[in-house]
């Protein structure tokens, strides 16, 4: 490419930017909103809802999957066949509808943060942070540019807009509830946002979807990562990354005791037993991942309870707590909510007390803290330090084969 050219391109988002800048200092609140259409009954209905609550709705499906996920992702969220359904529903609706390019970003803010997870040894959240940096971040540049005030998902949750500020809150069908999933928003997106689903419950978004005539009405909800395949996220790893990325140790018992090598601590997260073999004529478990030294470390049931846990990157939807606070919260998206008791730290850190010992905390997950059927923010839960010393190096001998 002539530099003529790069130059000229150079300039082009110098303005974009720019345009982008001023529009979002000058934009007023306004009835136009924007939807991020998945292809699924959710968005599908949500688009009907705002549309029949006098908004002026324009349609967005972002292309997020890599050129060589294509063929994988055909039925996901993320595939070119939600791209012909999201069309087809606005069609129907005669509402505008766009396709937009997020591929680049997606790779970089969400694919990549769930490889370099793994490999410090940390279970990732991909719709934490896609909801974060995607849904609700770079679609909201985009209806600023658009004139549009709002943007609009088809999350099961509620937003409600006060004068001191937006609250999140839980959906009315506590299971399909997805506020968990948007306790990283600040106060800013969440200003600018609608989730017009939060008051209803699946079979009711369905009924209407039906009642509607929508393609969409009995479309199968999809229970994967979009992104990995079959939810093998292990194969989906391999694919990505290449064999010479992973990192390879040793399988330690809690004592010390070697049982053999592993091919990467990628392939393993706190709370496993699959693929471990058994130990000392017991089923074990994954209880640490070590990242410095590359050493998976198995023991018992009992030692994956814990009294509490400590989260860092806090986020507090309505200020930050500055005495210990009575919650609930979920350290995992499919976790039961349990009772705790909230300790802020220093450099937006806090400690989660459990009133009742909880199994199975993976450093990585999002604990998300409530108070009733208010989400106040949450946390990435860190590692903790077992007290338990192993060596660095892998003997050349082992004990056991796993």
């Amino acid at each position: 490419m002539q530099w003529a050219t790069v130059k000229n391109l150079l300039e082009a988002r110098m303005w974009v930017k720019l345009f982008d800048s001023l529009m979002a200092a000058t934009i007023t609140p306004n009835k136009r909103v924007l939807l991020g259409m998945s292809g699924g009954v959710d968005s599908s209905v949500s688009a009907y809802l705002l549309k029949e609550q006098g908004y002026e709705v324009i349609g967005v499906t972002m292309k997020v999957w890599p050129q060589d996920c294509v063929s994988r992702a055909e039925d996901k969220c993320c595939g070119p066949q939600a791209v012909a359904d999201a069309r087809a529903v606005a069609h129907a609706l005669d509402i505008p509808h766009y396709v937009v390019d997020e591929a680049n970003d997606f790779e970089k803010m969400v694919i990549d943060y769930f490889t370099q997870e793994y490999q410090q040894g940390r279970t990732p959240n991909p719709c934490v942070m896609c909801n974060e940096k995607l849904k609700f971040g770079n679609l909201q540049n985009k209806a600023t540019a658009l004139g549009a005030w709002y943007i609009a998902t088809g999350h099961y949750a509620r937003i409600e807009h006060n004068e001191s500020g937006p609250v999140l809150k839980k959906a009315v069908d506590a299971r399909k509830d997805q506020s968990y999933f948007l306790f990283s928003l600040q106060p800013a997106q969440l200003n600018r946002s609608l989730v017009p689903l939060g008051g209803l419950t699946k079979p009711e978004t369905r009924a209407i979807a039906k009642k509607m005539g929508l393609k969409t009405y009995d479309k199968e909800d999809s229970q994967e990562i979009c992104f990995v395949p079959g939810n093998d996220y292990k194969d989906f790893l391999k694919s990505h990354l290449g064999a010479k990325e992973f990192h390879r140790g040793g399988i330690y018992y809690k004592d010390g005791t070697y049982m053999g090598p592993h091919d990467g601590v990628e392939f393993f997260t706190v709370g496993q037993r699959k693929g471990l073999g058994g130990g000392h004529g017991r089923p074990i478990y994954v209880i640490d991942i070590d990242p410095a030294t590359s050493n998976v470390i198995v023991g018992e049931h009992d030692d994956l309870i814990r009294p509490d846990c400590f989260i860092n990157q806090t986020n507090w939807v309505g200020g930050e707590p500055t005495e210990p606070i009575e919650i609930t919260t979920k350290i995992r998206y499919n976790f039961p909510e349990v009772r705790a008791r909230l300790h802020p730290l220093p450099n937006r850190r806090a400690r989660i007390e459990f009133l009742e010992a909880q199994r199975s905390i993976s450093p990585g997950q999002a604990a998300v803290c409530y108070v009733g059927d208010t989400v106040i923010g949450g946390g990435w839960i860190e590692r903790s330090d077992l007290g338990i010393s192993i060596p660095a190096a892998t003997p050349a001998k082992t004990e056991a084969s796993v």
